[in-house]
């Protein structure tokens, strides 16, 4: 099973990927055990004093006032972690809390938390015997870290509250602590504190939707290619020319992956009459310039989420020079604000991938195709439902583009008097990505249905490919209404998978 090695200077996104989604085995270096140690040291040696330090001898937020004293620092640590575990709702996703425990992971081994080297062998264990704490919906406002949500993973490891077996069974923690050899952590001064501080949920979830992104985007050209070709579109709109002058670089991406599609068709450009169209509507010309604009907006956002994962993210920190200082770096503005960006993209994405689908459904203006593309229309309704179903989901997602950092609550008797509302950004745009997925399965249905309704014409290599793989996955073609609900599943299969990109590039090579 491949291992991921954590030091002191952070992670990668395919760490991220190979962990929260591949089950990857973590492993702590040898470097990173020495700043751990080091660390320790420094939070040890403050413990010993009579001055009080944040996190260390004092309470937490608006009770930082309060000096601890000795005796009482440990119920401290184990108190903190207890009540901050106060999620509600429904469970988050196995692969977020894995992301979010090795996010964690990550910013402890970089030697500025003062976490003691077993604290951080033990968060390893956990994930690598599969043991996934239960995390809530709802307990984060993205400042002074998810803090709920970690308080329930650090829960975990103290041998308390629930947790997810590797065999999916949520049973007390302690339970599978005990049946994997793995002791409870007995936490010190700082510790609690520094596994609640952190940005690790709301970075984990952009980690993945990045990465989510990354094939839907190149699948939105596909589905963008195969509607222009059914509507009888011109390709000349692509040409590298065009895009150059004008250089945006995911823009000259997208048109550059449309074209390559399109290559060898027999039907862009035709016109099944004697007036042809001088241009094409918006969404099927313009379709590389708001793919294009999504897809620099993802670049954008995988800057930020690489300065992230090379962050130590904790409040206090501990600085080279033995200095334990308190600062803001867990306010989650930075990953609030691209999360809310990609969602605004995501939205557009869909919005205008269903007027594709909406214009090949209309037969005013899907230039000679049968209305809703049904096999004897009026006895049949072909794909009228299936659109409405698109623009439901579209509808969703312009209200889940609604950014949720243009918000803050004040919280802990105004001392946390602005916060990022980062995980609430987070777990919008899962949803919006899990949505726009549906939104180019039904595109992708209705396309390659027109398409092969185009008698006579010879559609590019490429779509040929598509739409024999998409048979293959048991999606029908053109006839007479059927039950269609199984047919869109499994078209949306296809996308979600990466079978539909698979099946263009057997044909294309890889597409940008």
């Amino acid at each position: 099973m491949h291992t991921v090695v954590v030091g002191t200077s952070g992670v990668t996104a395919s760490d991220v990927l190979a962990v929260a989604r591949g089950g990857a085995r973590v492993q702590l270096s040898e470097e990173a055990l020495a700043a751990l140690a080091a660390a320790r040291e420094i939070v040890d040696a403050l413990a010993a004093k009579p001055d009080p330090v944040y996190g260390v001898s004092t309470g937490f937020g608006a009770l930082a006032t309060r000096h601890i004293s000795p005796e009482l620092r440990a119920q401290l640590q184990r108190n903190i972690v207890r009540s901050h575990a106060a999620g509600m709702g429904p469970r988050v996703e196995r692969d977020v809390v894995r992301a979010l425990m090795f996010l964690r992971l990550k910013t402890v081994c970089s030697g500025h938390t003062g976490v003691r080297p077993e604290v951080a062998q033990t968060m390893a264990d956990l994930l690598n015997a599969g043991i996934t704490p239960v995390v809530h919906e709802y307990g984060s406002l993205g400042c002074s870290g998810d803090l709920a949500p970690l308080s329930h993973c650090a829960l975990a490891l103290m041998g308390e509250g629930d947790a997810e077996g590797p065999d999916g069974a949520v049973r007390p923690a302690a339970e599978l602590l005990a049946e994997h050899g793995i002791q409870p952590v007995e936490l010190r001064e700082k510790e609690g504190l520094a596994l609640l501080n952190g940005t690790d949920g709301m970075l984990g979830m952009l980690v993945m939707a990045l990465a989510d992104l990354d094939t839907l985007y190149r699948s939105a050209d596909v589905t963008a290619a195969l509607s222009l070709e059914a509507l009888l579109g011109t390709d000349k709109v692509l040409a590298p020319e065009l895009h150059a002058i004008r250089p945006h670089p995911g823009q000259a991406a997208s048109a550059a992956n449309m074209l390559a599609v399109l290559k060898g068709s027999g039907l862009t450009g035709h016109h099944q009459d004697d007036a042809p169209r001088v241009q094409d509507a918006y969404s099927v010309r313009c379709a590389p310039q708001v793919a294009g604009a999504g897809r620099d907006t993802m670049a954008h956002a995988r800057l930020v989420a690489d300065r992230e994962l090379a962050s130590a993210v904790d409040n206090p920190v501990v600085l080279p020079d033995g200095r334990v200082e308190s600062n803001g770096n867990f306010h989650g503005a930075p990953v609030a604000y691209v999360l809310d960006f990609l969602a605004i993209a995501v939205a557009d994405l869909g919005s205008i991938a269903e007027r594709r689908t909406d214009r090949l459904l209309d037969k005013n203006r899907s230039h000679g195709l049968p209305p809703f593309l049904a096999d004897d229309a009026g006895v049949d309704s072909g794909l009228m439902i299936a659109q409405y179903t698109q623009a439901a989901l579209v509808s969703e997602l312009k209200r889940l583009a609604v950014p949720a950092s243009a918000d803050s609550i004040p919280s802990s008797a105004m001392q946390e008097d602005h916060v990022s509302m980062g995980w609430s950004a987070a777990r919008k745009l899962r949803t919006a990505v899990d949505n726009l997925t549906r939104v180019l399965a039904v595109e992708l249905y209705a396309a390659t249905r027109a398409i092969e309704l185009r008698e006579g014409l010879t559609p590019a290599p490429a779509t040929r490919a598509v739409i024999d793989a998409l048979r293959e996955a048991g999606v029908q073609g053109p006839g007479p209404d059927r039950f269609l609900a199984p047919d869109l599943a499994a078209a949306d299969a296809f996308v979600r998978d990466g079978r539909l990109l698979a099946a263009v590039e057997t044909v294309t090579g890889p597409l940008q």
